[in-house]
């Protein structure tokens, strides 16, 4: 059976990692980014970062609209993009009870909340998603080309991927 969660964490890797070589790409070709695009992929990353920390119960080490620059956007998809698919292939895999366990935390502006872990767990990619659309938006509106992110794109890149590897070697 298909495992939603741990493949939707794993898009979400991919995308990060995606839209962070696009922006390179851009600095290099002598572009600035512009801030907007900027603001809302660090709250990407950031939100990663608190979610994990929720999962955890460790504090976060960011807030939710710290702004980075370009190399602290590289950080922080570093230390918790990665880490956030292997929470879920972990909870998906070996632990049941995980997926059903609540979380009980504060948002941003001090409101308390409960969500079961599983939820988190499909929530974060498709946020993710949701900003990384926005951060599409603001590129094309600064004259930039922004880069395909969708789920089915990923989807074809991991088919094709698999076809080469079934390919019989010349």
């Amino acid at each position: 059976m298909i495992n939603t969660i741990e493949k939707l964490g794993a898009y979400s890797v991919w995308a990060n990692a995606t839209l962070l070589r696009h922006l390179d790409g851009l600095v290099a070709e002598g572009a600035t980014l512009p801030q907007g695009a900027l603001r809302i992929f660090s709250h990407v990353l950031n939100a990663q970062a608190i979610w994990l920390g929720r999962l955890t119960s460790t504090p976060s080490p960011v807030k939710v609209w710290q702004e980075h620059d370009l190399a602290g956007l590289h950080h922080w998809h570093e230390q918790t993009s990665e880490r956030f698919h292997q929470y879920g292939v972990e909870a998906t895999t070996t632990n049941q009870a995980e997926l059903e366990r609540l979380i009980t935390y504060t948002n941003s502006i001090g409101e308390g909340y409960t969500s079961q872990v599983s939820d988190i767990l499909t929530h974060v990619p498709m946020h993710g998603n949701y900003h990384r659309a926005q951060v599409a938006k603001e590129l094309r509106a600064a004259g930039l080309e922004p880069i395909n992110t969708d789920f089915i794109t990923y989807c074809r890149e991991l088919s094709a991927k698999a076809e080469m590897a079934d390919a019989p070697s010349l």
